[in-house]
C-alpha cells in the first residue's frame, strides 16, 4: 500500500486535504478516489512533534475521497502503533561528500534508521555551502529523507540539521557528554568499532565521520577534546559515504 508523509495532525474518522508534496505524489501514482493509502506524521521527534500536535509516531490507514487538479482529500482511518525504528538512536555527523554522494548517503542512512544527520564542512571538504544555497540543499536532503521513509516503512523522518563548520558544531555539544561519541579514524591505535560493541550497543550514539580524505589531525584532536573516541572499521580504506553507512549498519541492525 502506498505510504505518504503528512506533517499535519491525523485524527481517525476526520477528513483531510493532503499537503502539497503528498498530493503531488498521489497524482503522480495516478491513484483514484476509493484507493487505500497509509499516512504517517511522526517525523519531528517526540518533543517537537508533541509541540506541533502531530500525535503518535505510528501510521494511519486512509482512503482517497476526492482528487482535484492540485489537491487530494482523504478520509483518515484507524491508527496502527507500528514501530520499525531501531532501539539504538544513532546521530550521524558527516563531512559532506561531493556531488550526488550526499543525496545517496541521506537516502541510505534513512533506510538504515539514522535518527538525525548533521552536514559538516571540514578542512578537506570539497563541497562548500553557505547562505541560501546551504538552506536549499538542506531542504532537498530533507525531501530525500522523506522519500526514503515512505519507501522503507519508517515512521520517523530523520532531521537534517543546517550545515555547520566542524569547529562551530563541536562548540554546540553538551559537556560532559551525555551520549556515546565515536569518531571514524584512520589513525594508528584506533580500536575496531566491533570491539566496542561486544557487550552492548549504546542506546544513544553520536558518530562523526569525515569527508573524502578524512578529518585533519587538528580536527581529530578537537573531536577527541569534545569526547569522541577514535574507532576503525578495518584495514580497508572506504569512500566517505560507504564508511559512514557501514558504521551505521553495525550500530542499528
Amino acid at each position: 500500500m502506498p505510504r505518504f508523509y503528512c506533517p499535519a495532525p491525523l485524527v481517525t474518522d476526520s477528513s483531510l486535504d493532503l499537503p502539497a508534496g503528498a498530493a503531488r505524489h498521489v497524482q503522480v501514482l495516478r491513484l483514484q478516489p476509493g484507493d487505500a493509502i497509509t499516512l504517517f506524521n511522526g517525523g519531528f521527534g517526540d518533543s517537537e512533534g508533541a509541540e506541533q500536535g502531530l500525535g503518535p509516531t505510528g501510521e494511519f490507514s486512509a482512503t482517497i475521497t476526492h482528487m482535484g487538479r492540485s489537491s487530494v482529500q482523504v478520509q483518515v482511518g484507524p491508527y496502527a502503533a507500528v514501530e520499525r525504528e531501531s532501539a539504538s538512536s544513532v546521530h550521524l555527523a558527516i563531512g559532506m561528500p561531493a556531488n550526488e554522494r550526499m543525496d545517496w548517503l541521506v537516502e541510505k542512512a534513512t533506510e538504515l534508521g539514522v535518527a538525525s544527520i548533521q552536514p559538516l564542512m571540514t578542512e578537506r571538504s570539497v563541497l562548500r555551502l553557505s547562505g541560501e544555497r546551504a538552506d536549499k540543499k538542506v531542504a532537498h536532503w530533507h525531501s530525500v529523507a522523506i522519500a526514503a521513509c515512505e519507501q522503507c516503512g519508517g515512521n520517523r523522518v530523520p532531521r537534517v540539521f543546517p550545515v555547520k563548520t566542524l569547529p562551530a558544531w563541536l562548540q554546540t555539544l553538551a559537556t560532559p557528554a551525555t551520549d556515546t561519541r565515536w569518531l571514524l579514524s584512520l589513525c594508528e591505535g584506533s580500536a575496531p568499532l566491533q570491539q566496542h560493541l561486544v557487550h552492548a550497543t549504546p542506546a544513544n550514539t553520536l558518530f562523526l565521520s569525515g569527508p573524502e580524505g578524512g578529518l585533519s589531525p587538528g580536527e581529530e584532536a578537537a573531536a577527541a577534546a569534545a569526547g569522541f573516541t577514535p574507532v576503525t572499521l578495518g584495514p580497508r580504506t572506504l569512500r566517505a559515504e560507504t564508511a559512514a553507512l557501514a558504521a551505521l549498519a553495525r550500530l542499528v541492525l
